[in-house]
């Protein structure tokens, strides 16, 4: 069968187009785009931090029966000298290895999967209540250096994300104590070409606010957005609020106070926090008109978009352990990618434009999409797999979800 010159000219141009995607984000705007949280949090004992075995586990031990982590890592692609062995075993006798996120090859390696995915960036998280530690911020400063040169050689996109999550009535000043540093000694580049902008200006993601599992500080909150927005020498960014599930109606994981919407409505994104508010793809599609469309109804009217977070799966049954805990294995089940595919589809309909996927390394809490081991280590700790789905599904899912969005492709699960 022939086909029209028109026609080979109109498949040449969504190719290209396509390639052009793959290879090189529009970071001008976060607007059609998917997103991921990066950790970068993993530390090695040995591996020049001083953190220890950091996420991993606590202090010095990692071992069997002490772990914090549900999946393992797949670090099969890794240099030598950027894998770390372990005290664990593989069934057939193989030392099982991690990675540390400070070491570079690490941090290439993970946006590269991100470009072979379709995948637009990052946001990099930075934990405010740890800043005020040397030996806690000088290996964060390692990671978003590293971060930075790798999504600028792979043609992603990056953001800042404070997580305030620990600070105190007085931790506010921390994040401006620290902004500041890191625009001044340059560790930030946030007029390069790989870091986010949205309306304009630079994007910073603050998140923790409204939450009432900690001190509301208002006033303190209210102080940090217009340092981040009117600072004649720090601030002209765009702010992106992550907030409660149930920020709107002011209840369940939401404190009860009116004047969070002001708070919100002065910011320029929202982003609801969903971890563990749904367990279901039945819970997924039923949020579209309980939860999904009343949001965006109300930013659309103030003028503040809103980025929906969506999660593959939950579990921390070896992190609950460690705290004398008990938690469900497998509480929330990936379903083969169902349940992840099911939010976005959600989201969608709902007429979201952006999707945050929390997260890309997040092996604590097993919602980590990037590459795990799915014939993970035998014994006293138990790690979550999905032996029957190659160990790249939930990379290639999350790009696919880029596609959906974009409407690029329909709203049945993608079979590979």
């Amino acid at each position: 069968m022939k086909t029209s010159p028109m026609l080979r000219l109109l498949i040449l141009t969504a190719f290209f187009a396509l390639s052009a995607h793959a290879q090189t984000v529009d970071t001008s705007t976060l607007t059609g785009k998917v997103v991921c949280g990066y950790q970068g949090w993993f530390r090695c004992e040995g591996d020049g931090s001083n953190n220890g075995w950091h996420h991993y586990a606590a202090g010095k031990t990692f071992e069997p029966g002490h772990s914090h982590i549900e999946l393992w890592p797949d670090v099969s692609e890794l240099p030598k000298e950027a894998r770390v062995t372990t005290p664990f075993k593989h069934a057939d006798g193989r030392t099982a290895e991690v990675f540390s996120s400070v070491h570079p090859a690490v941090v290439q390696l993970h946006f590269k999967w991100m470009r072979d995915h379709g995948i637009d960036g990052v946001f990099v998280q930075r934990f405010a209540a740890t800043t005020r530690d040397k030996r806690f911020r000088e290996p964060m400063d390692q990671v978003l250096a590293h971060c930075q040169a790798a999504a600028t050689a792979n043609g992603r996109g990056l953001t800042l994300m404070y997580d305030l999550s620990g600070i105190k009535e007085d931790g506010i000043q921390l994040v401006i104590d620290d902004w500041k540093r890191l625009v001044t000694e340059r560790r930030l580049d946030r007029a390069g070409p790989a870091y986010f902008k949205h309306h304009g200006k630079p994007l910073v993601a603050l998140w923790g606010l409204g939450f009432n599992d900690r001190a509301p500080m208002l006033d303190e909150w209210s102080r940090l957005i217009t340092f981040l927005r009117d600072d004649p020498e720090f601030g002209g960014c765009t702010i992106m609020l992550g907030v409660p599930y149930y920020w709107r109606t002011l209840d369940h994981d939401c404190i009860q106070d009116p004047q969070l919407h002001a708070l919100i409505a002065r910011a320029d994104i929202v982003s609801p926090w969903a971890v563990g508010r749904l367990g279901t793809p039945q819970d997924a599609a039923s949020r579209r008109e309980k939860i999904l469309k009343p949001d965006i109804a109300w930013c659309t009217e103030h003028k503040v978009d809103y980025l929906p977070v969506l999660f593959p799966g939950f579990s921390w049954t070896n992190l609950s352990k460690s705290r004398n805990q008990e938690a469900k294995f497998d509480a929330i089940p990936r379903l083969g990618g169902q349940f992840l595919w099911s939010q976005a589809t959600a989201a969608k309909r709902a007429g979201a434009q952006m999707l945050y996927v929390a997260m890309f390394d997040e092996l604590d809490e097993g919602t980590a999409i990037f590459k795990t081991d799915n014939h993970p280590p035998v014994g006293e700790s138990r790690f979550l797999a999905e032996p029957d789905l190659p160990n790249d599904h939930y990379l290639w899912l999350t790009g696919m979800l880029g596609k959906l969005l974009r409407g690029e492709t329909g709203e049945a699960m993608p079979k590979r």
